[in-house]
C-alpha cells in the first residue's frame, strides 16, 4: 500500500492507482501532489515529475524544499519550447521537445520508471503529471486520452502511485467526465476559509 499522509489528504491505496487531482487555479493542487511525492521519497521510494507547465530547475527547487536528498526525475516539456536556458539532460533529467510531443513525452516517462524500477532497485515509485490542461490546449482529447491510457497503465504495471492534475474550470463537463474514466480515484481541492480543503475518493 501507498501511505498518503499529507494536509488534508490521509489514508492509503494500492499499489497501481491512477488518481486525479482536480480543481481550479491557485488552489494548491501542485503543492499537494509535491507533498505526497516528497512523503513517499523520505521513506526510500522514487519520485517522477512531468512538468508541461515548469522548468527542471523549477521543479527541483519546489522539491529541494521538501527532500533535498530526493531520488527525483523530471522530464521538463516547457524549457526547449520556451527556449529557455536549458539544464543538461542527465539520466534524472528529461528534455521533451514541447508539451504537444505526447510521443516523447512517453518515452521519457517510461525511461524513467525503468530506470528507477529495474537500474536502480526502487521498486515503489511516485509519480505525478502536471498539467493535463495544458496537453489539452495542443492535443484534441482523443488523442490525450489515448496518451493518459498508455500512461496510466504504465503506472499500473509497475504498481507505482499516479498524481494528475488538472484545472477543471478549464474544461467542459463531458471532457471531464472522459478524463475521469481512466483514473482510480480523486481528490478535489477546493479554496476553504480555514485554507485548502480536499475532498476524496477512492482512498480508503
Amino acid at each position: 500500500m501507498y501511505d498518503i499522509g499529507v494536509e488534508c489528504v490521509d489514508g492509503s491505496v494500492d499499489p497501481g492507482t491512477n488518481l486525479l487531482v482536480v480543481g481550479p487555479p491557485m488552489t494548491g493542487k501542485r503543492d499537494l501532489a509535491f507533498d505526497i511525492l516528497a512523503d513517499g521519497c523520505r521513506n526510500g521510494e522514487g519520485g517522477i515529475v512531468v512538468s508541461t507547465k515548469d522548468s527542471a530547475r523549477k521543479v527541483q527547487q519546489a522539491f529541494d524544499e521538501r527532500d533535498p536528498d530526493a531520488t527525483l526525475g523530471i522530464v521538463d516539456c516547457v524549457s526547449r519550447q520556451q527556449g529557455m536556458e536549458e539544464e543538461p539532460e542527465t539520466d534524472l533529467v528529461r528534455l521533451a521537445s514541447s508539451p504537444n510531443d505526447l510521443t516523447g513525452i512517453g518515452i521519457e516517462f517510461s525511461e524513467l520508471l525503468q530506470l528507477f524500477y529495474s537500474q536502480r532497485g526502487i521498486e515503489r515509485n511516485r509519480m505525478m503529471m502536471y498539467s493535463l490542461s495544458t496537453l489539452l490546449m495542443y492535443s484534441d482529447l482523443q488523442t490525450v486520452f489515448r496518451f493518459l491510457h498508455v500512461s496510466t497503465g504504465r503506472v499500473q504495471s509497475a504498481d507505482g502511485l499516479g498524481l494528475f492534475l488538472v484545472d477543471e474550470t478549464a474544461h467542459d463537463e463531458q471532457t471531464m467526465s472522459t478524463i475521469k474514466q481512466l483514473f482510480d480515484g480523486v481528490i478535489e481541492v477546493r479554496e476553504a476559509d480555514s485554507g485548502r480543503e480536499c475532498r476524496v475518493s477512492g482512498v480508503e
